[in-house]
């Protein structure tokens, strides 16, 4: 069995924010106690709120920001400061806006080539082009767009260039932060059938981030759930899908629109507002919004447990 491309213990990411002449500033814990292993060649979604640490989770991955607690390593090596430049090329990130990651003042050839200027010094202008050229034949653009700028493409266009530019040094772990939720729903599943077929050519391992469970039903192998900066729920996708565990999870599937008819399915209507992340709830963060709360809800906090479908709640669904 071989080693998974990145395995996270325990990773935590906090800020400090505000604080004056006479008074200390405040922790916001944006991340903390993301356990998960990846392998090549398969993919863990990431889901939950706006604001409940995926960004953050992309950004301590791809070596953006350095984590203030846990450790991180990918590829088999420690990803400390020390070990940054050497592991860069091994993890690349496609953005949720290809528009906004793309330099508009640059030919699309361009683009492609500059991560190996940077890091392939060796390599030949020739050698560069010829890697161009053949890495937009895969993601499906044409010879004639090497020489044309961002703002001659459509939006999935742009986004097989971003793919193209992630993939240019060769990297073993993609992070996909929300790649297709800028497009239409036609082109979304083209992207889509694209990264599957990359994945499945380069035994390519994927961390993809997104807010919709249509698509993560559609690519993941296993789903984290994150609430508030903490994974409360972690299992296969089937297990996930099938039989939720954690009251969150359950009310984010019901959210979900489906083309299948289903009388017997209710949507749940979650009372009440997401917490401060500068004032978190004592007890599990979930409790005030949470139909199932106890008093022991309020008092402490559930840890993840339950291997292989894990979940961070004293009265999980089904059990």
């Amino acid at each position: 069995m071989t080693a998974p491309v990145v395995v996270a213990d325990h990773l935590a990411r906090h800020y400090e924010v505000g604080g004056g002449l006479f008074s200390k500033p405040a922790t916001v814990k944006a991340l903390s106690e993301a356990t998960f292993s990846i392998a090549a060649g398969k993919t863990l979604a990431v889901v939950g709120e706006s604001g409940c640490g995926k960004s953050t989770l992309a950004r301590l991955v791809t070596l953006i920001e350095e984590p203030t607690g846990g450790a991180l390593t990918l590829d088999g090596l420690a990803a400390t400061p020390d070990n940054w430049r050497r592991l860069r090329s091994t993890v690349q990130i496609v953005f949720q806006d290809p528009y906004g990651s793309l330099n508009l003042r640059h030919r699309i050839g361009t683009i492609l080539e500059e991560p190996l200027k940077i890091n392939r010094p060796e390599m030949s202008a020739q050698e560069r082009s010829d890697k161009a050229r053949e890495m937009m034949r895969l993601v499906g653009l044409r010879p004639e767009h090497y020489d044309r700028f961002p703002h001659m493409f459509s939006g999935g266009q742009r986004q097989r260039i971003a793919v193209a530019r992630a993939l240019m040094l060769e990297p073993k772990l993609l992070v996909l932060d929300e790649p297709v939720s800028a497009l239409d729903l036609s082109i979304q599943s083209q992207v889509l059938n694209l990264l599957l077929d990359l994945q499945e050519r380069m035994d390519l391992a994927y961390l993809f981030i997104s807010h919709d469970l249509s698509v993560v039903r559609h690519v993941a192998d296993e789903v984290m759930v994150m609430y508030l900066g903490r994974p409360v729920e972690f299992g296969t996708k089937e297990d996930v899908f099938a039989a939720p565990r954690h009251p969150y999870t359950k009310a984010l599937l019901s959210a979900t629109p489906s083309t299948e008819p289903d009388p017997a399915r209710q949507r749940i209507k979650l009372q009440g507002e997401l917490p401060s992340p500068l004032a978190i709830p004592a007890g599990c963060p979930f409790a005030p919004r949470c139909w199932k709360a106890q008093d022991r809800c309020r008092e402490a906090r559930p840890e993840l447990t339950g291997a292989p479908h894990a979940a961070a709640c004293f009265f999980p669904e089904g059990l």
